[in-house]
């Protein structure tokens, strides 16, 4: 028989009830048009504005594609194509949220400049921010929610939405850098210490807000330590970083006396780094006990550590190759300072040795038989004129080493005759 603890009956209790509430809530829509008219178009369009609100779906998106093909040049197309997004989206599930997502986006193609361009555009990021996993698990539905973000800040610079985008920007960002953390810290306790510095390493420059930014550049530093002297530089760059960088993290002082032990100096502590991890530490959000508890039944991430404050990454920088990695020869003058090996692809221009050299293929094999040289076929092509000249070398070869070897077979008879002349005398 299985017994619950009185904590964990009220855990479930109140969750039911959230969720049921969240069930049976009908929310009136919020792009409704104000305009009082009796135009069909409009009577259309309020019909499936109150179908949208008591969850006929389906029905609301025929009678919006009814007032779509019907009235071509109604004022009323615009927000018809928004309102069939939004029953998508209300509907949800997995195929509901792909279909709002390919509305939304054929929307903001179409009409750019209406303000709700922005909001379907929030919308995009959202339906990828409710499917993120946790962050030891697929971040795939992480990086499209990141990539839509960026693109709300980025598209829709003067937008009401953008403060809320970056803040749930953030939020994402701290997911994903607890994954990369996740595999950093997973190689530096498996003994992959140049693995671990590269990941370690890739985290803070990326994600230089992120909560335990310290932690990672620790562990990077600790990683160029069991590598020896070749990363000695390395680790000294790391441990400088976290007292220039993060001045009121515990690893400070540890890091500190690192420094004098590698005989580096010690850098001061950045005034705008202090100020910020205050404001950090003042307002980080604080999870209640239900939060606390309940946190295994939910889908997405913790990111209760997240940023409040401070300008998201909004450019990726190139990935660290491993100091383990050499360096190509060709590269080095180039690359010893970052070790990023760039390839670049670029079109072949000019002519090449395809264009200028005649084709192997159409050399003809000459038999040492036949002439050195043989007339000009009319029909052929001027390009087998060369593979002609070039095989009549190897035929006049052939016939002086074929008389050579009549040469020798004379002589050798002369001068047997001469030997059996010379024993009869």
């Amino acid at each position: 028989m299985i017994r619950f603890s009185r904590s964990s009956v009220a855990i479930l209790s109140v969750a039911l009830l959230a969720t049921s509430a969240c069930g049976f809530k009908r929310e009136k829509y919020k792009n409704p048009i104000t305009k009082d008219t009796q135009q069909p178009d409009k009577i259309l369009f309020d019909k499936s504005v109150v179908d949208i609100e008591k969850g006929r779906y389906e029905l609301a998106r025929l009678t919006l594609n009814t007032l779509i093909n019907t009235y071509d040049t109604s004022e009323y197309l615009a927000k018809a194509k928004l309102a069939i997004a939004d029953s998508w989206y209300r509907e949800g599930g997995a195929h509901g949220m792909s279909q709002a997502e390919a509305e939304y986006k054929d929307f903001i193609l179409f009409y750019p400049a209406m303000d709700e361009a922005a909001e379907s555009q929030k919308r995009i990021c959202d339906i990828h921010i409710d499917l993120m996993e946790k962050s030891d698990r697929d971040q795939n539905n992480a990086l499209r929610a990141e990539y839509e973000c960026k693109q709300l800040i980025t598209q829709f610079p003067n937008s009401k939405y953008v403060p809320e985008t970056e803040q749930k920007l953030r939020n994402i960002q701290e997911a994903l850098a607890q994954n990369e953390m996740f595999v950093g810290d997973y190689y530096h306790h498996k003994g992959s210490n140049a693995a671990a510095a590269n990941r370690l390493g890739g985290v803070v420059d990326q994600y230089p807000l992120f909560s335990r930014a310290d932690f990672a550049l620790w562990e990077e530093a600790d990683s160029y330590r069991k590598m020896g002297k070749p990363a000695r530089e390395k680790e000294g760059e790391a441990l400088s970083r976290i007292v220039r960088d993060y001045p009121l993290s515990p690893y400070v002082e540890p890091a500190k006396k690192m420094l004098k032990e590698l005989e580096m100096p010690i850098p001061e502590a950045d005034p705008r780094a202090v100020a910020h991890m205050k404001y950090e530490a003042e307002n980080r959000t604080k999870l209640g006990f239900i939060d606390r508890n309940t946190q295994f039944l939910k889908r997405g991430p913790d990111v209760s550590q997240a940023a409040k404050r401070g300008m998201p990454t909004m450019t990726n920088p190139k990935q660290n190759v491993p100091l383990s990695v050499p360096v190509p020869a060709s590269t080095a003058a180039t690359n010893v300072s970052t070790g990023v090996n760039d390839v670049t692809i670029a079109p072949v221009s000019g002519a090449s040795a395809l264009d200028t050299k005649p084709d192997a293929r159409t050399e003809l094999k000459t038999d040492p038989t036949t002439p050195a040289t043989k007339p000009a076929d009319p029909n052929a092509p001027a390009a087998s004129a060369t593979p002609a000249a070039g095989a009549a070398a190897p035929a006049k070869a052939d016939q002086t080493s074929t008389t050579d070897t009549k040469s020798k077979k004379k002589k050798k008879k002369t001068t047997s005759t001469t030997k059996t002349t010379s024993s009869q005398e």
